[in-house]
């Protein structure tokens, strides 16, 4: 039985549009009020949406519900995986998607972009390798800096399936508390300070540039661990004040990032931060009410129903099209105005074309570059080897349960 949580799929497509709409329709023209954008800026179309920005300029906040996912669904990976199982199906997940968006980005950056190439070379290394650029380096698109986080939490959970004595709610307690921290110290500072003062930058510089610390957003991937916890058992009094802290953490770091944008952009001056953090609680009232029907489901021993395979096929979209639509699709909307269209159309047209080349990509280009890796490795001698369930590192222990217990419910998530 496949251990997929359907749930997932639309809310990941749904929240990956959402980013690239504030991209393409807001930050391509909002940014010259407060910074300096990535290589975009070479292919980016001369077009203004300033009329669409109160509906358009929070789809960051994407960003966020997407940790709270991975948290939730790395968790789910561990609790089945060897070590090496893990950090395999990490590799095989990731690399593929990131070697063809990297290709194609530079491709862009080098056929259309009016950059020099010497520039473009360093951050595409950078990003075939997906090592993080530092502090002051440049990414090769923008949206890469998400991937220094979640590889940072993905070496956490690797060392503690090898230390065989943490757990996952040692994991969850630990990344809670750390940044729980970190986000009300941030946001006593920056409500005492101003957009201008270097402290208040420094505190945002760990949200970007620093992601790879998970200072910021350490809580989105500890509320994910919660929350998948909580599809297998019932959570303690004390779990849940963690799910609390949580929770108010990250609507912590969602202000008073949200208060940045409203303070220095005046095309959205009159908009409220409240917005972004109402759209991430109920991204994750969502999770946590599909993980509740999947506890009770569990406990009842009903298996839960098969999901459209369509749902899956989202879900896999959504990587490639998380990283192609900045650079790649503001190429095409600068293309597609240039040849007539308006500029609103120009985005919908876009991302439906986008959405169809990462539906390839997703179902016909990875799966041939995965299987060159697997045999690869295999050659070398270097493939885990998968052992029987029984004689697997018991990272569920951390759930509460019972081995055969945890097992049957894992087993059971889809």
């Amino acid at each position: 039985m496949k251990n997929h949580f359907a749930l997932l799929d639309p809310l990941r497509f749904a929240t990956a549009l959402g980013v690239a709409i504030f991209h393409q329709m807001f930050w391509s023209w909002a940014w010259v009020s407060i910074g300096v954008p990535g290589f975009e800026r070479y292919v980016a179309a001369d077009v203004l949406y300033p009329s669409a920005a109160p509906f358009t300029w929070f789809g960051w906040v994407g960003v966020e519900i997407f940790f709270v996912i991975s948290g939730f669904v790395i968790a789910n990976s561990a609790c089945k995986s060897s070590p090496g199982e893990f950090l395999l199906g990490r590799a095989l997940r990731l690399y593929p998607a990131v070697w063809i968006c990297a290709t194609a980005t530079l491709l862009v950056l080098l056929v259309f972009g009016s950059g020099p190439a010497s520039e473009f070379i360093l951050p595409y290394i950078h990003a075939m390798l997906m090592v993080p650029k530092g502090v002051t380096g440049q990414w090769l698109d923008g949206v890469y800096w998400t991937l220094a986080a979640e590889t940072a939490f993905y070496g956490l959970v690797y060392c503690a399936m090898l230390s065989k004595k943490v757990t996952l709610r040692h994991l969850a307690w630990g990344l809670t508390i750390y940044s729980a921290v970190f986000n009300a110290f941030s946001l006593l500072v920056l409500s005492c300070t101003t957009p201008s003062d270097l402290l208040y930058l420094i505190i945002l510089m760990f949200r970007v540039p620093a992601a790879a610390y998970l200072l910021n957003h350490g809580c989105f991937f500890a509320l994910g661990i919660w929350l998948f916890i909580s599809a297998n058992r019932e959570l303690t009094k004390l779990e849940r004040i963690a799910v609390a802290v949580t929770c108010l953490s990250g609507a912590a770091e969602i202000y008073y990032f949200a208060s940045f944008f409203l303070t220095g952009i005046p095309a959205i001056a009159d908009q409220s931060a409240l917005v972004p953090i109402m759209v991430w609680a109920a991204a994750v009232l969502l999770i946590a009410v599909a993980a509740n029907r999947n506890r009770n489901r569990c406990a009842a021993g009903i298996a839960a129903p098969e999901a459209p395979a369509y749902w899956r096929t989202l879900g896999l979209i959504t990587y490639p099209l998380y990283l192609s639509h900045n650079v790649v699709g503001t190429a095409v909307i600068h293309a597609l105005v240039d040849a007539g269209l308006d500029a609103t159309t120009a985005v919908w047209v876009q991302l439906v074309i986008l959405v169809l080349i990462c539906w390839l990509i997703c179902t016909k280009v990875e799966p041939v570059i995965r299987g060159a890796m697997t045999t690869t490795i295999k050659y070398f001698g270097q493939l885990p080897e998968r052992l029987p369930t029984s004689k697997r590192p018991k990272f569920s222990r951390g759930l509460g349960l019972r081995p055969p217990v945890a097992a049957k419910m894992i087993a059971t998530l889809r």
